[in-house]
């Protein structure tokens, strides 16, 4: 399945304010009444082993500077690492705060015809050198990882 960038179609200000970073990304999938919450499930709960390796590698080397690994502990409603921050059945916000910066997931489901389009929107506000230098080294991966996590929902 045909994963595109897209210009991202957010209200970033009330997502999260001052966000630095906005990208989007989307994909077609048939599967009718699939949800916000499904279509995160599978994007996150059904990852490529590799990106599984590489959140485990980030986990490893983040540790030494005191900042969360990936959403664990928070005691909150999770989908995989990420918490939910708010939830309706076209829209899913996922993500949390740290001292270096702060993340949001957005998934989007709207019906286009027969099918729906699953849109994957990430923002993410810097708070300092550190955020920004994290910020530009995970970008690469980034990029990879998220259409990758789109096309589970295609599967």
């Amino acid at each position: 399945m045909k994963v595109d960038e897209v210009t991202p179609d957010v209200d970033s200000g009330a997502l999260l304010a001052g966000a630095q970073f906005i990208d989007a990304f989307r994909i077609e999938t048939a599967q009718a009444g699939l949800d916000a919450r499904h279509a995160t499930e599978a994007m996150i709960t059904r990852q490529p082993r590799w990106i599984e390796l590489l959140i485990a590698l980030r986990n490893i080397l983040v540790a030494p500077f005191g900042l969360k690994k990936s959403g664990a502990g928070t005691g909150r409603d999770m989908i995989g690492i990420f918490p939910v921050v708010s939830e309706t059945p076209e829209r899913l916000v996922a993500g949390f705060n740290d001292k270096h910066l702060d993340f949001r997931l957005v998934v989007d489901v709207a019906t286009a015809g027969p099918r729906r389009n699953v849109t994957a929107t990430t923002l993410v506000l810097t708070h300092n050198r550190f955020g920004r230098a994290y910020l530009a080294v995970i970008l690469p991966f980034h990029r990879l990882i998220v259409p990758a996590m789109l096309r589970k929902v295609a599967d």
